[in-house]
């Protein structure tokens, strides 16, 4: 049997995505107006092919969050174009090609698994954000709603509690995690730093890999890290990584109470199903 309210609904998202693609110079006309500043840096991941979800994503930040300090989108492939478009969009934009923001002060095992899997160019990025203030790190496919306000008294809370978004459908690389170490996983697709995490012991399950990371290595290594340091979990009500609503027409999540939901791939297409939120 066709499932009319799936096919309607990823129809949808590739016709709002193409219009908000093909008039994205339009954005530069509507400036975000808010008072909101938050004591924080924010820092994304993303290449060109993720263009419009990364400008969906830093407006929708903008709006319903606040103004960070700086807002750092490493460029892994950015056309000229493009990053002269991302600086219009505000002075705390900052765009930083992917190997300059790496550097050279990593363990090269690191570095290998950023050369061969994109999950190794986000693992590089994460161990690389500079944390002597807040920071969050942010996939380009999260985007952030009315909600949001809850998420500014967090960041702009004055302690040093760190904050993860719970995974719903984990995957982990068990040469890195024991299983006793598998309870409440993390989502890697949004953080919230308050100080510098310690990496030592993923890292050094990472270095004695006798075979090559893979797609779930970054991920189980952020979780492990994020509990070894005491990390809380945000509400899943209102930070959203649930994808139980892929196969039915209408966003379940897309709401003014949501803070931000991260619209993994196959919830994609929901990312561009609420117009009303695009900003």
């Amino acid at each position: 049997m066709v499932n009319i309210g799936y096919r309607l609904a990823r129809f949808k998202g590739k016709v709002t995505r193409n219009l908000y693609e093909k008039n994205i110079d339009q954005r530069l006309r509507v400036p975000i107006e808010t008072l909101t500043r938050l004591n924080c840096s924010v820092y994304c991941l993303s290449c060109p092919k993720d263009f419009p979800e990364q400008v969906a994503n830093i407006r929708s930040f903008f709006k319903y969050v606040g103004i960070p300090q700086t807002y750092v989108i490493i460029a892994d492939g950015y056309s000229s174009e493009q990053r002269k478009f991302l600086y219009q969009l505000h002075a705390c934009i900052k765009v930083i090609p992917l190997p300059d923001f790496i550097g050279e002060q990593l363990p090269q095992p690191v570095y290998d698994y950023a050369k061969s899997n994109s999950m190794g160019k986000k693992l590089a990025t994460i161990l690389s954000i500079p944390m002597e203030k807040t920071a969050i790190y942010t996939d380009s496919d999260v985007l952030f709603f009315p909600g949001g306000k809850e998420l500014t008294q967090l960041i702009n809370t004055n302690d040093s509690q760190s904050y993860y978004l719970p995974d719903a459908d984990p995957a982990f690389d068990p040469r890195i995690l024991q299983d006793t170490e598998q309870d409440n996983p993390v989502n890697g697709g949004f953080i919230l730093f308050k100080h510098q995490p310690d990496w030592s012991l993923a890292m050094e399950r990472f270095l004695n890999l006798s075979d090559p990371p893979n797609y779930f290595t970054e991920q189980t290594m952020m979780h492990l890290t994020l509990h070894r340091d005491d990390a809380k979990p945000l509400p899943k009500d209102k930070y959203v990584m649930g994808r139980d609503d892929e196969f039915i027409y209408r966003d379940r999540y897309a709401k003014d109470s949501t803070v931000l939901r991260h619209y993994v791939t196959p919830v994609r297409h929901k990312f561009w199903c609420n117009w009303q939120y695009l900003v």
